[in-house]
Parts: C-alpha cells; structure tokens; sequence
C-alpha cells in the first residue's frame, strides 16, 4: 500500500473511531495508525467456557480453519452492554450458525468503526486448544484475525 492509501486509511478509521471512543480525536488517530500500520486485529473470543460452547469447539478443532466462517454481528438490545458485539461461527456448507462468544469489550469500538455500514464476515477463524486448571483439563479457545 503507499503512503497516500494508508494515510486515507488512518484517517477514514479515526474519524470513525472518534465518536465511539468519547470524542477523544487523538486516541484515536494512535489506535487507527496501530492499526493500519500492523494490517491486521487479532481477538481472542471471549465467553468460549459457557454452556456448551466448549464441546462445539471441540468440534471445530476438526475442521481447518479455512472450512470455518465467522460473522461478527453487533447487539445493541444486550442488557449488559449495548456495544456488544457477537461471534457467530458456522462450517462452510453446513446449515445454521452458532453463537460461539463475544468481542473483547475493549475493542468493540474498533470492530464497529472497521465494520461501517457492512457486516464483518471472515472465512477463518482459528480454534485452539491448551491444559490448564488443576485437573489438566483440555479448554478450547477461539481467535478471529481481521484484516483492515
């Protein structure tokens, strides 16, 4: 990308993030430029340990992560908070979608300004998996990479 293109990415992203940030243009301007400059967000899923979410993660593990589609779909009408934002997933071919968790809530602001007025789908999302706890019980998380 030149230089003339990434400047009109930094600022059309910071003139979206100034109003979802509280006005504050400068704060912004240096998380715009953060992101423009590193090309990409990458967001762990948060909300991935309630109710049987860890058993369809299990299930998407399976699965590469290019046969795995994310949609982030805002949800202004959750009572506990209204700049939530929801991760959707489903198989590529496979039928309905599954609410797999939420946007990290600091940075639903970014995901709203990258997304404007169109809905964010991507085709990856990468599964993973790790030991912990006392037990040594296997939990799954999930991350999204969002190119800008």
């Amino acid at each position: 990308m030149n230089n003339s293109g990434m400047k009109s990415k930094v600022v059309t992203l910071a003139n979206r993030l100034t109003s979802r940030m509280d006005g504050d243009k400068s704060a912004a301007f240096v998380k715009a430029w953060a992101i423009v400059k590193a090309g990409k967000i990458e967001l762990a899923v948060k909300g991935v340990t309630f109710g049987n979410r860890q058993e369809a993660l299990k299930r998407l593990a399976a699965y590469a992560p290019d046969q795995i589609k994310a949609i982030l779909v805002p949800e202004p009408e959750n009572p506990a908070d209204h700049n939530a934002v929801t991760v959707l997933v489903g198989v590529n071919g496979g039928n309905g979608l599954f609410r797999l968790g939420y946007v990290p809530r600091e940075l639903c602001p970014v995901v709203d300004a990258l997304r404007g007025d169109r809905s964010l789908q991507f085709p990856a999302l990468r599964v993973v998996s790790g030991t912990c706890g006392r037990a040594h019980k296997t939990t799954y998380g999930a991350r999204v990479a969002l190119a800008v």
